[in-house]
């Protein structure tokens, strides 16, 4: 039987990008960087207060992945439109969150606003990935 989920995989163009937003900006904490001899690139990071769940930041545009240049290139386009990508990430404070995150230099689709079931804002993280960032009820 099934007793947890321990990894979820985000797509990325640009895994020191994705380190730098990950880990500098929100506080992400590196599990695993691996550089494996076919140039592949194993990069997982936890939140701070979940360590069991690893968040795979994996390129398919580098290394021996398998993909053809097409299937590459369709990841490009999707990766840049954001359709690869979404979560939900939690903060108990919203726009204490929106405000340090901002100085940061984190890229905001939008701003905190009112909700049925709490405050949220939605981030980028440069990579083409969104995240709504929530404060619940």
């Amino acid at each position: 039987m099934i007793t947890r989920l321990s990894h979820a995989t985000l797509f990325v163009n640009d895994q020191d990008k994705a380190y730098d937003f990950y880990v500098t900006k929100l506080g992400f904490q590196v599990k695993t960087d691996a550089s494996l001899p076919n140039g592949f690139r194993w990069l997982t990071v936890t939140a701070p207060e979940q360590p069991d769940l690893e968040i795979s930041l994996l390129s398919p545009l580098t290394g021996e992945m398998g993909y053809d240049e097409e299937t590459r290139n369709a990841f490009t386009v999707l990766l840049e439109k954001g359709a690869l990508g979404a979560g939900v990430l939690y903060t108990p404070d919203c726009r204490a969150s929106y405000e340090e995150l901002k100085a940061k230099g984190v890229v905001f689709k939008s701003e905190p606003k009112e909700q049925f079931y709490g405050i949220e804002a939605v981030i980028t993280d440069g990579c083409g990935n969104w995240f709504s960032m929530t404060q619940t009820k």
